[in-house]
């Protein structure tokens, strides 16, 4: 098990690992995502297990955290939550500018397991509807991969 500095949801099941330095914005994209329906794992510590075969990526919150978000300007509250969420993506949280407009598939490895990997701005408005798409991509078996416009439509 390793612990990582990140915040962790389950939206739809499917865990998405929120990583980014202090302020970067990590427990606001996961409470605009637990306000859309999603459930929270773990803010601000997340702790990672792999299963024996290293194919699944299980989330957790150390337990003085759970059930606990920070929500700048009110504090540590508590939120709806899971126990647990296999991991299905990672995102960096970066700033505007240091998102690709077509990226590269992209994977992190995390205590031995392979996990899709996107950089995400989370401020955007479109973050939170974007994180669920891409997760619908994921759990439907297709791969992250972008294409351009004219490669689609021919």
């Amino acid at each position: 098990m390793i612990r990582v500095h990140a915040t962790c949801v389950s939206v739809g099941g499917a865990g998405v690992l929120l990583r980014g330095p202090s302020g970067s914005g990590k427990s606001d994209l996961a409470l605009r995502l637990v306000d859309a329906g999603a459930l929270l794992v773990a803010d601000d510590q997340v702790d990672l297990a792999a299963d024996p075969t290293r194919t699944l990526l299980t989330a957790t919150a150390p337990e003085r955290l759970a059930g606990l978000i920070e929500v700048r300007g009110l504090g540590i509250l508590p939120a709806p939550v899971t126990p647990s969420a296999f991991v299905r993506l990672v995102v960096d949280l970066v700033d505007r500018d240091a998102v690709p407009r077509l990226p590269d598939p992209a994977a992190v490895t995390l205590a031995g397991v392979p996990v899709p990997r996107v950089a995400l701005w989370p401020f955007a408005a479109s973050a939170p509807a974007a994180l669920r798409l891409a997760l619908a991509t994921l759990v439907a078996g297709a791969p992250l991969v972008p294409a351009a416009f004219d490669e689609v439509a021919a």
